[in-house]
């Protein structure tokens, strides 16, 4: 009864409510009035009458003093118990980690905090509510605008249809109000029908007639000469000053019915992957004097029949192919993953792969990758603008099947061409035949990998320095694929582990992750920007005497790189030393820093190091320039990377400030970081001379050394409209053959050492 009373006088503040207020009825009616009535007596005995008339005196006097008590001092509000900021900030921290503590979880955490146990269980399930609710605002938002988006689209999509008119008659688009579905569906009747016919035809004539698909333009038309060549969505950096054109992805689709067929050719294909995996002789032979498989083409012929008929080989496509096996560190899972995905797979292979997109997804698979079919286009490169890049349009599909009661990931790639004739896409023309590779899982996280590399290239002249690298596979075969492959699988194990100890100021294993991703970037443009890919127009420099100079201009806007007019230059040049020799020259920043070109007469000092693989010379490395000065502003980094496999070696650096290192490792977007990188592409090259010193072994002597590709890029202008000057080119032409001089001498002198010292050795 008096909470009703409080309850009543809380609504109305400091108003006094009596009790006859409080107990009079709130229906009355003036016009009828209530006459006095005799009280009846009380059917009560006598000897409790006194007492119960006592008892009623004490609880109307008790009430009557209550209520006045409250007319006299305002009553007390209810006390919320509010927690302090401490109190928030250690449960927002633990929130972030843990939204669903348990019993014990809250237990500590309410002895910590000084609040009960209850109080944390109910602030965690106010918090989650809270998040719920805002999550469901922002998607409602979006969903909102997106609703809104496709209204405006339908709407604008009617107008334009409306506005349609026959082109011959002027008419309207349909007429006769006949649906495209029906017409599609009489087109295909007449299709089949033609097909028929002009089967019956051909027996009685002895020669094939054309049907109406061979006289009519393809639906996917794939000419790059009718489109422009340039992708639907900005490709990352560089930024050419002249951005080229690549085909339209809007218009590179496959119909329902050429669905099926690609289904079909890529069941075709995987068994053809399959067979050359794991078949050896006949079909592998091996040579006996570079110890490589060699394909036998007629077996080849003799045991796989592609679907659909394909153009006879000519003389002018030279034929390679090549297989390779290895273990590497990663699971199939994952490496699976990063196949089907065309961004993972151009930062999996950034010496291989210029460019990658996947234009048209024709079935998703099962099981998340299994049985996924992908239209892709991409741009194969070789770390000099020397060589041409290869593109290609291809299909890749990807199936886990088991194969002698083993369990294999399939990645295979074919070609369009077996039912798009008129298919161009890169000069010189590059087809993709069936390959790809067999993954296979092990224990302990590791996979066994076998790759397959086929394809067909139009017979080009190359530059006779790197032609015998690409024509003997080392540029695109399957042993260079696998080898960075391996090597990069390192290199993301060590970026995901936690119990590798880096030497120098790296403060922790996320500062140290950023770091290595922005060392990614820096790798992969440096890569880019050597190349010939994307349309970058190459000029030769007269000056050069083998004619392997060349350079570039780029103007870049964007973040990512320095603003401004790039000038870049490339040279190549073949070293008698091995490509080991040359690497552990090179990545040394101490035995660098005697080469006066590279390093201006400063002195390098590494203040952070960050092993990435099993070889020592795969690492990441924060060097300080100029240390000996006592000046403490205007410190200059330096960030490297170095990098080693069987198919070759990087090393690449940037400068950087402070401030931008500091930006990287704590964690905050590292793309705006302006990085114009430098840097050594070394590949081992084994010649085959004729005539000379024979070995017993071989009928020729081998002659062993490297091919060192020098890219060097300096900020000509901040203003990307300036215009180059002669001097600036012959500056950097001049700076490109110092540094290949002084590297040749310095490692003619190392040569030479090492021999003194082997001499002495003999001696003793």
């Amino acid at each position: 009864m008096y909470g009703d009373c409080e309850a009543i006088s809380s609504m109305g503040g400091n108003m006094v409510v009596s009790s006859e207020t409080l107990f009079t009825s709130t229906f009355q009616n003036p016009n009828f009035t209530y006459l006095p009535l005799e009280p009846l007596p009380p059917m009560i005995p006598k000897e409790e009458n006194g007492s119960l008339l006592r008892g009623k005196e004490e609880m109307k006097s008790g009430s009557e003093s209550e209520l006045q008590e409250t007319t006299e001092q305002p009553l007390k509000k209810k006390r919320y118990h509010r927690h302090t900021a401490h109190q928030i900030q250690e449960l927002e921290a633990v929130f972030k980690e843990c939204p669903h503590p348990d019993d014990k979880q809250r237990m500590k955490l309410s002895q910590e905090l000084g609040l009960k146990p209850r109080q944390v269980k109910f602030w965690f399930q106010n918090r989650r509510t809270q998040m719920k609710a805002q999550q469901d605002r922002s998607e409602n938002v979006i969903l909102r605008a997106e609703n809104d988006s496709l209204k405006s689209e339908f709407y604008r999509l009617q107008a334009e249809l409306s506005k349609l008119v026959c082109p011959n008659c002027g008419g309207p688009p349909v007429p006769g109000g006949v649906s495209f579905d029906e017409l599609r569906i009489e087109n295909a009747r007449l299709g089949e029908e033609l097909e028929r016919v002009c089967a019956i035809a051909s027996r009685y004539i002895g020669r094939p007639i054309q049907t109406m698909g061979a006289l009519m333009p393809p639906s996917l038309e794939l000419d790059m000469n009718i489109y422009p060549r340039q992708f639907l969505e900005p490709m990352p950096p560089p930024i050419l000053s002249e951005t080229p054109s690549y085909p339209d992805n809007n218009n590179l689709i496959l119909m329902e019915e050429e669905k099926t067929i690609a289904m079909e050719l890529a069941m075709s294909a995987t068994d053809e992957l399959v067979k050359m995996c794991r078949t050896n002789e006949p079909l592998w032979v091996r040579n006996n004097e570079t110890g490589k498989e060699v394909l036998n083409l007629d077996e080849h012929s003799r045991l796989f029949h592609w679907p659909l008929n394909l153009k006879q080989r000519s003389s002018e496509f030279r034929t390679e192919a090549s297989r390779d096996s290895s273990v590497v560190i990663m699971n199939s899972i994952t490496l699976v993953d990063a196949f089907v995905d065309a961004n993972k797979w151009m930062e999996l292979f950034p010496s291989l792969v210029a460019r990658a997109k996947c234009v048209q997804v024709l079935s998703q698979g099962v099981s998340g990758t299994n049985g996924c079919l992908q239209l892709m286009y991409a741009e194969l490169h070789v770390l000099s603008p020397l060589v041409p890049t290869r593109e290609a349009y291809f299909l890749r599909y990807c199936q886990q099947q088991n194969v002698e009661d083993e369990t294999y990931w399939a990645i295979v790639d074919f070609p369009l061409d077996g039912f798009h004739n008129s298919l161009q896409t890169s000069f010189p023309l590059y087809k993709r035949r069936p390959s790809g590779c067999l993954i296979q899982d092990m224990p302990n996280g590791y996979s066994r990998v076998t790759w397959v590399e086929h394809s067909e290239i139009e017979e080009k002249p190359i530059h006779q320095i790197f032609s015998h690298f690409v024509h003997s596979g080392m540029a695109f075969g399957a042993n260079c694929w696998l080898a960075v492959l391996e090597r990069q699988c390192e290199r993301i194990a060590s970026l995901m582990a936690t119990n590798i100890p880096d030497i120098g100021v790296i403060p922790s294993p996320d500062a140290r992750k950023n770091l290595m991703r922005l060392s990614q970037r820096m790798i992969r443009t440096f890569c880019v920007n050597i190349s010939s890919c994307s349309g970058q127009v190459w000029t030769a420099v007269p000056d050069s005497s083998d004619d392997t100079v060349r350079i570039t201009t780029r103007k870049v806007s964007e973040a990512g790189q320095p603003n401004g007019l790039i000038l870049c230059a490339v040279s190549t040049t073949w070293l008698p030393y091995p490509h080991h020799h040359v690497f552990d020259l090179l990545r040394d920043e101490r035995r660098r820093a005697q080469l006066e070109v590279l390093s201006n007469g400063n002195a390098l000092h590494e203040v952070a190091h960050i092993a990435n693989g099993s070889h020592p010379g795969n690492c990441i490395s924060l060097l300080r320039i100029n240390v000996a000065s006592n000046s403490s502003q205007h410190v200059d980094l330096m960030l490297q990377e170095s990098c080693t496999d069987k198919s070759g070696s990087l090393v690449v650096y940037s400068t950087v400030d402070v401030d931008s290192v500091q930006l990287a490792m704590s964690g905050e977007d590292p793309s705006c970081i302006p990085l114009l990188p430098l840097g050594f592409f070394i590949t081992p090259m084994e010649l085959l001379n004729d005539g000379g010193c024979k070995d017993e072994a071989n009928e020729h002597n081998i002659t062993t050394g490297s091919l060192l590709t020098v890219g060097l890029q300096v900020l000509a202008s901040t203003i990307p409209s300036a215009k180059i000057n002669l001097s600036s080119i012959a500056a950097i032409n001049n700076h490109l053959c110092t540094t290949v001089q002084q590297i040749s001498s310095a490692l003619s002198s190392n040569c030479i050492g090492s021999c003194n010292e082997g001499d002495n050795g003999k001696e003793k």
